[in-house]
């Protein structure tokens, strides 16, 4: 499947991960070899698949997809809004491991 992606798929799947969420919440599901990561609104499961196989070496068992919505908060007497995203939860294959904490 590596073999056959052309010049203007490697792009996208550039594009598709924006970066690792790591909260409390995140580092325990590493236990279960499940990882999080805020990917594009445009982003398949596809892609998130191949970008994290191709990006961190690993074997992807599944992923799933949640969007999160956008959120009201009040600065003072000023609204307005947080803004939504889309997150990514990646099961990885047993024996495959990400290093989340590597950049620190």
């Amino acid at each position: 499947m590596e073999n056959n992606v052309n010049p203007n798929q490697e792009n996208i799947l550039s594009k598709v991960l924006i970066e690792p969420i790591v909260t409390e919440a995140a580092t325990v599901l590493i236990e279960n070899n499940k990882y999080i990561f805020k990917i594009s609104s445009r982003a398949t499961k596809l892609q998130v698949k191949m970008a994290i196989e191709k990006i961190y070496n690993v074997k992807v068992e599944k992923v799933n997809t949640v969007s999160v919505p956008r959120k009201f908060r009040s600065r003072g007497r000023i609204p307005g809004w947080k803004p939504g995203y889309r997150k990514a939860i990646v099961t990885l294959k047993e024996g495959n491991k990400i290093d989340v904490f590597e950049g620190k």
